[in-house]
């Protein structure tokens, strides 16, 4: 009877007079904390997803946060369930299998509560562990979809025949099945003998290989076994991203070595699957401990002996020859995984010196010189253009712009709100959350220009009076453009905390000319309405906030403004793009916007070889517009053709816009982005050469130049940059992003390549080699000319001294091209700084050719100097308008111009010759 009643009792839910009282009280209290937490958890789960709910609506992406999350909840469910399910069935068997008496020595009591705590910590194991399984398949949401949405890349690989989105969008989704089954059949399993042990040890019995037992863990290790198949077989198609041979992809050893061995492996762990199963039926474990030891085995031997021997004897002493086939696919897919395969390839016969008539036929080009670096143009705009000292600028971008009629090359920063920059005693909840809410407007300036002082010119700055922001040429004598009439900034790089607009709390807008505080209201649809208690209580829990329940600043017009950084904003809504590291702004149709470039990129092009980062495919598919005053998100479409892209049209159909779409204001300032080309020139340094033979030898193999930057001079790679340039053999100036190259020791020059990124043109690569018999000087080089150039030496010497100190700004080479001439400009800024003091000042222009070098206040005085062209270094304008010196009063400004230019350089040149005469004075006083 006792065994009869222990065995209907096994399973029975009743726990009440088999636990003592004072641990049925403690395990009450336990069960009702739980029960709170388990509750807290679902209650802040559901308040996520009401807020999300609000704020995806808002943005007009309801249908993208309806799909990943219905998405996730399917994964969740099916494969929890299915864990549970499994788990379930194996540990209820372990249960029956090791059924028996305990020891009569054991109170009945105690045995009771035993028995039913592990029959509940059983239950509980399997619950956590069907959640966690359920959480790793949810996590993986973008996986599957992608896997049910793929279309075809249009391109198969040599080696199976298969299109390549069997790579990049099958086979990652089949790896990731066969890695759940198989942590969760040794999660079973674990489980399963962690089972079998304690109860066999409440039990007071030892571990017993009993018939049940044997064919139990029998059937589990054989699943194992056949989860372990169909590994090797998928690891037959993974061998297209092998790192064994001497090429990225499948090589010689792993075509001949490892693809049968891994055919014949999957043959092996199939056939000792199945004697695990067949192994449940016989005495004894021969033929399962056979079954193991022969995969064993034949793994060493298939998967290290064959293919080192191979590799050895066979590839290493004819290495070329056994490779070429897969160095050229390697060569052909990598550059189709960067997008190199565009690339145009064209001579750059270089002269070594540019004579006075190539400069006058590349005004536009000289009078667009970057002389003002990033860092240095940015520590100016917070010295003088912040206004207030609740602004502040993230960074400059450069971008381009028709200002006077005039193609200019600028650069320009978003002047942000800034709470933390408040004093301490300002920083109280009204200020940060309701009234310090936005920035307003930009600084702009051109990238050539600067004063007598080394301060850049403006062609926008300061806060108007009137709130709008107007662009005014350094010539141009009619009223200035009106650049931005609503400069108001609520999303942008720096606005990381929540704020609420609309409220009883005027919103500080700018303070004017005279002093007086301006207000607004916000009257924007970005943000989530306040408009019911519910959802003011939402937003509280969600911020742990009470303010924003209990304030009575609020109304239910008042709208709560949030994840308003423009890279958290976009990631938010599509995670599945790779963000470029910087957005910039652009003012167009009267307001800012933000541009940010997105990328998508797959691991698993095939024969590709990855970037550092991980990725061997990338594509910049996506332009990303968002609203600086409502936050609104436009996701424009610029390479239709890419597969990852058109797979995630068919899952979010409704995300994504045509890039004709794009208002023509805001397409003219869509440009190349620096991190893509970053990466594609990196590539290109090996992936230039295209015969198999001189890849291997590396024959050609360029380099990233270097350059002095800084303060201390140090040697720095140089980072691509935007001309506007001619491209040798186009009609007009365009705006374009380059890079130059060296090759051999000691570096020289060995060509360019350039990204395009104007109208039609958007997106070409050109790339133009130097003639490889001539010696083309390389930024590092040039960089040694300067520092032994006596004249520019002794210029550091008397300046560069204890109180200041001397920045090199950026080495940028320029081509300047015509017809049949082809020459290179150097050019390099020295700013002077004081100590302390982050206020560098642009003090001179270093400009050189291949022969000469030169450093001059201006880069007029230095093209004088250097090629003899005294003409006005003025960008043409319009070609239907009067150029700038035609313009009613523009002779005379000209004119007044250049005198007070030659009256500054009368003013410098005795202020060093002062500064000689006292050193020399100095000099015969020590002696």
């Amino acid at each position: 009877m006792a065994s009869q009643f222990q065995e209907q009792s096994d399973f029975s839910l009743d726990l009440g007079g088999s636990i003592p009282a004072q641990v049925r009280d403690k395990w009450k209290w336990l069960v009702v904390i739980a029960g709170l937490a388990v509750l807290f958890v679902l209650l802040n789960f559901l308040r996520g997803a009401y807020t999300d709910w609000l704020w995806f609506g808002e943005l007009g992406f309801r249908g993208v946060y309806v799909k990943v999350l219905v998405t996730k909840a399917a994964l969740f469910l099916a494969w929890a369930i299915a864990f549970a399910v499994f788990a379930g069935v194996s540990l209820y068997f372990a249960f029956r299998v090791s059924r028996g008496t305990e020891p009569p020595s054991l109170p009945e009591a105690t045995a009771n509560f035993l028995r039913r705590a592990i029959f509940w910590g059983t239950i509980a194991a399997t619950a956590i562990l069907s959640v966690v399984f359920g959480i790793i398949a949810a996590a993986e949401w973008e996986l599957f979809l992608r896997f049910w949405s793929a279309v075809s890349f249009g391109e198969t690989e040599p080696v199976f025949n298969r299109d390549v989105s069997f790579y990049v969008f099958s086979l990652p989704a089949c790896d990731f099945i066969q890695g759940w089954l198989l942590k969760g059949v040794i999660a079973i399993l674990i489980a399963t003998l962690g089972v079998y042990f304690v109860r066999f040890s409440f039990r007071g019995v030892g571990f017993d290989i009993s018939p049940g037992l044997k064919v139990h863990i029998s059937i589990i290790v054989g699943a194992l076994f056949l989860i372990l198949a169909a590994g090797h077989w998928l690891d037959r198609w993974a061998l297209l991203f092998s790192e064994n041979g001497a090429v990225f992809g499948a090589a010689f050893t792993d075509i001949n070595a490892r693809k049968p061995a891994l055919l014949i492996l999957t043959v092996v762990a199939a056939a000792s699957g199945i004697l695990m199963l067949v192994n449940a039926y016989l005495r004894g474990v021969r033929l399962a401990v056979a079954g193991v030891v022969l995969w064993v085995v034949m793994l060493v031997l298939l998967q290290v002996a064959w293919p080192r021997t191979m590799q050895r004897f066979t590839v290493n002493p004819n290495e070329l020859v056994k490779e070429g086939e897969f160095i050229a696919r390697n060569i052909d897919f990598t550059r189709r995984g960067f997008d190199l395969a565009q690339v145009s390839t064209r001579p750059y016969p270089v002269d070594l010196g540019l004579s006075a008539e190539l400069i006058a036929d590349n005004l536009l080009t000289v009078d667009n010189i970057r002389l003002w670096d990033h860092g240095p143009l940015s520590d100016v705009y917070r010295q003088i253009q912040l206004i207030r000292p609740y602004y502040d600028f993230n960074d400059s971008d450069v971008d381009r712009y028709t200002v006077g009629g005039t193609y200019r090359q600028v650069m320009l920063a978003a002047r942000e709100v800034a709470h933390e920059k408040l004093d301490d005693a300002a920083q109280t909840w009204v200020n940060t959350k309701l009234r310090f809410t936005h920035g307003f407007g930009v600084a702009m300036s051109p990238v050539t220009e600067f004063t007598p002082e080394g301060r850049p010119e403006f062609f926008a700055k300061d806060i108007p009076n009137d709130g709008v922001i107007k662009v005014q040429s350094t010539t141009q004598v009619d009223e200035p453009d009106i650049l931005i009439t609503n400069p108001r900034i609520y999303y942008g790089e720096k606005t990381t905390s929540y704020v609420i607009v609309n409220t009883k709390t005027d919103e500080l807008d700018y303070q004017a000319e005279d002093g007086e505080l301006k207000s607004n209201n916000y009257d924007g649809e970005g943000g989530v309405g306040l408009s019911s208690y519910i959802r003011r209580l939402a937003y509280a829990w969600q911020f742990a906030d009470i303010n924003v329940l209990i304030t009575s600043e609020v109304t239910s017009d008042s709208r709560i403004q949030y994840r308003r950084e423009v890279q958290d904003r976009i990631s938010t809504v599509a995670p599945f793009l790779v963000l470029d590291h910087d957005p910039y702004v652009v003012a167009a149709g009267g307001q800012l916007f933000w541009i940010q470039d997105a990328y998508t990129v797959s691991d698993r092009y095939p024969y590709s070889e990855p970037h550092p980062s991980g990725f061997n495919y990338i594509r910049n598919s996506v332009k990303v517009v968002v609203d600086a005053y409502d936050g609104s998100l436009d996701f424009y479409i610029v390479d239709p053709d890419d597969p990852i892209l058109r797979t995630y049209r068919e899952i979010f159909p409704k995300l994504f816009r045509d890039i004709n779409e794009m208002p023509q204001d805001l397409r003219d300032h869509i440009r190349y982005p620096q991190d893509l080309f970053g990466f594609q020139a990196t590539k290109y340094l090996r992936y230039h050469m295209l015969e198999p033979r001189d890849f291997y030898n590396q024959e050609d193999l360029w380099d990233i130049p270097s350059e002095k930057f800084g303060q201390s001079g140090d040697l720095q790679l140089v980072e691509p940059y935007y001309v506007i340039m001619k491209i040798p053999g186009e009609e007009k100036e365009e705006f374009v992003l380059l890079i130059p190259y060296t090759r051999n020791d000691p570096p020289i020059l060995a060509g360019w390549l350039a990204a395009r990124n104007d109208g039609e043109n958007y997106g070409e690569l050109v790339a133009f080699t130097f003639p490889k018999e001539r010696q083309v000087d390389s930024p590092q080089q040039i960089e040694a000319k300067i520092d032994n150039d006596p004249d520019i030496s002794e210029w550091f010497t008397l300046r560069c001294q204890e109180g200041s100190f001397c920045i090199r700004g950026n080495l940028l080479v320029i081509p300047i091209a015509s017809g049949d001439q082809f020459g290179l400009l150097y050019a390099e800024p020295v700013y002077m700084q004081a100590e302390g003091i982050d206020f560098p000042e642009l003090k001179q222009v270093i400009l050189a050719t291949g022969n000469r070098v030169v450093m001059e206040g201006s880069v007029p005085e230095a093209l004088e100097a250097l090629t003899g062209f005294t003409g006005p270094v003025e960008t043409p304008g319009d070609p239907q308008q009067p150029p700038a010196s035609t313009v009613p009063g523009g002779g005379l400004q000209q004119e007044m111009k250049a005198l007070s230019e030659a009256i500054d350089g009368i003013k410098r040149e005795l202020s060093n010759l002062e500064e000689a005469l006292k050193r020399l004075a100095d000099l015969a006083g020590g002696e």
